[in-house]
């Protein structure tokens, strides 16, 4: 299943809408947020159709998945979007993640759980809140808002660490243009991370670089770190991947174009996690060229000063100065 879904569900009281991008979308919020009444509509509407009252509109079905038999209804579930409230408990289990990873529909996972056992991104880990757009009319409008929306900062002055979950050809780049200006460690995985973090001295200033495709279930405790007063900042782009095909320096309109949109070419039942299409898809586009990328160390080309000064340029402002900062004390 790929592309994009506007979902729309209303009766004479409430109304939601909102759109479904990626294989997994988690929304969460305290009680009295909405999540349950979603839900609850969506599957009185599957059941009883326009007779419930309910309006629902959406390119795709749209099911709530509950019970024992889960399983067995996902069996015979095919490119649909499928609810399941966090009351289930097999969407904890490791066999649900496995599940989904061969599935051909969206989940859309309403929990206040991280739920480690599933790749999640940064990006689609929402909330539900009533939206001022509809002030003052009588019918509640609801909408999703992103929980993790202004995640992003780099300390004015320079950071002491660099900490890339990446370990083989993402770390290699960065700690090749720090250029031991500051200290750049890989944490070998994103479940690492925040094992690293607690390590480490808290009053040292700390970036970190990871995959924002797959760290959705990371962010809670990373985020209640930085909360406590710990000195992190993130940089969280989809992949280091996207980072090189963004910089454009394979100049191939095609890239560009799947940029633009990547939900309208990523294959969920292919590709768990949009880290993996984007290297995938680097690997086949530099194939055969001086800039042939592989995983598992860095080509030398990429650390050429044209090349290199690209790929950081599509990073933030500050994460270009903080470069541009340590490859000038090199210089010195």
């Amino acid at each position: 299943m790929k592309g994009a879904y506007e979902l729309t569900v209303q009766n004479k009281r409430i109304h939601y809408q909102f759109t479904i991008k990626r294989n997994i979308t988690v929304i969460r919020g305290d009680s009295a947020t909405g999540k349950t009444t979603l839900l609850e509509m969506i599957e009185t509407y599957s059941q009883n159709g326009i007779s419930s009252g309910i309006d629902l509109k959406c390119n795709v079905p749209c099911i709530v998945l509950h019970g024992g038999d889960w399983k067995q209804k996902l069996s015979y579930t095919h490119n649909s979007i499928v609810f399941i409230d966090e009351c289930n408990d097999f969407i904890r289990r490791e066999e649900f993640a496995s599940e989904v990873k061969r599935s051909d529909n969206y989940f859309v996972l309403v929990t206040r759980d991280d739920l480690p056992n599933l790749s999640y991104s940064v990006e689609e880990i929402y909330g539900i809140r009533m939206s001022k757009q509809y002030a003052g009319l009588k019918k509640t409008y609801n909408e999703f808002y992103q929980i993790y929306g202004e995640y992003e900062k780099v300390f004015n002055e320079e950071a002491d660490l660099l900490l890339v979950e990446d370990s083989n050809s993402g770390f290699e780049f960065f700690k090749a243009i720090l250029n031991d200006n500051i200290k750049c460690e890989s944490s070998n995985g994103k479940s690492n991370i925040y094992k690293f973090l607690l390590g480490y001295n808290a009053e040292d200033k700390c970036i970190v670089i990871a995959d924002g495709a797959a760290f959705g279930a990371e962010m809670d405790r990373i985020i209640q770190l930085i909360e406590s007063g710990r000195h992190i900042a993130l940089y969280l782009p989809e992949s280091f991947e996207w980072v090189i095909l963004k910089s454009d320096i394979l100049d191939d309109k095609e890239v560009r174009k799947i940029l633009e949109h990547p939900e309208q070419f990523i294959d969920s039942e292919k590709y768990f996690s949009w880290e993996q299409y984007f290297t995938k898809l680097l690997i086949s586009k530099s194939d055969g060229t001086y800039l042939k990328y592989q995983k598992d160390f860095i080509n030398k080309a990429y650390l050429q000063d044209k090349i290199e000064n690209k790929i950081i340029q599509v990073m933030p402002l500050k994460m270009r100065m903080l470069f541009k900062s340590s490859n000038s004390n090199s210089d010195k």
